[in-house]
């Protein structure tokens, strides 16, 4: 997750670089380099793998490609944005017709191929008055997302609050409420980075859970179910927790407050 608000306005900025063209890829990294308010430089081929670096470190900025396999530049940007402390995001493209659709997600710049050195610094300087800003600013205040479903021409919105535990269906994920389930197109990985922040924790490659729904744990054969509150005549739902992911698990259990639970 990102926590880049904590950090001094003059650090030197921690910057991902997204495209799925190795030359193009290796260019932007090596004139981000030359920038001098830019430190750290990270390089992803792909969205998952991006997915995959911000959740794991703090990313001041991200410069990405739209045109890519799997989700695009857009997508992963709107995915971005509902992050708890968003990085900011610098498009970097060959073409010029996506400009007002960048901008409407946010976007600090936009930037065509080929660079040019002078512009690239432009954008720096806007990444780094934005950070000054946002630490001037001082936390966001929490927000429940809201999640648009499509089902036969009905649009139904799902709070993010209402989700106990989320699914993997392929390349959509199952979100399941008290009152049903919810098919989404968005990646179970791109939700567990997503939702972190606000307290969802993936306990198996093809399941999210809610940690405030948790009602205990327990073993069964050589391995461990998460049990979830039951609703009305439903029984609680048990849900197989992977080896990988049984020690942090059981850690954010411990450490949840009002977080009651048992193993047996």
């Amino acid at each position: 997750m990102n926590h880049t608000d904590d950090r001094s306005p003059d650090a030197p900025l921690t910057v991902l670089a997204v495209d799925d063209e190795k030359p193009a890829l290796d260019e932007l990294a090596f004139l981000l380099r030359a920038q001098d308010a830019v430190g750290d430089i990270r390089t992803a081929g792909d969205a998952t793998t991006a997915l995959r670096i911000l959740r794991d470190g703090d990313i001041d900025a991200v410069f990405l490609d739209i045109n890519m396999p799997g989700l695009d530049g857009l997508e992963l940007a709107g995915i971005l944005a509902n992050f708890a402390s968003p990085p900011q995001v610098v498009f970097v493209t060959a073409h010029d017709d996506r400009a007002v659709a960048a901008f409407d997600l946010g976007a600090v710049d936009y930037l065509l191929k080929p660079l040019r050195e002078e512009r690239l610094a432009e954008s720096v300087r806007r990444i780094v008055e934005g950070r000054r800003r946002r630490i001037d600013a001082g936390p966001p205040a929490p927000t429940d997302e809201v999640i648009p479903v499509e089902l036969g021409g009905i649009t139904t919105l799902v709070h993010r609050s209402s989700v106990e535990w989320v699914e993997a269906d392929g390349d959509y994920a199952r979100l399941h409420t008290a009152d049903g389930s919810h098919l989404v197109r968005i990646p179970i990985s791109a939700l567990e980075t997503r939702w972190a922040d606000a307290g969802f924790l993936r306990v198996h490659r093809s399941y999210l859970v809610a940690l405030p729904r948790v009602t205990g744990i327990r073993t069964v054969g050589t391995g461990l179910v998460v049990c979830l509150r039951a609703h009305g005549d439903h029984p609680p739902v048990e849900l197989p927790v992977s080896r990988r992911h049984t020690r942090m698990l059981k850690d954010r259990l411990v450490r949840a407050p009002k977080q009651t639970w048992t193993a047996r």
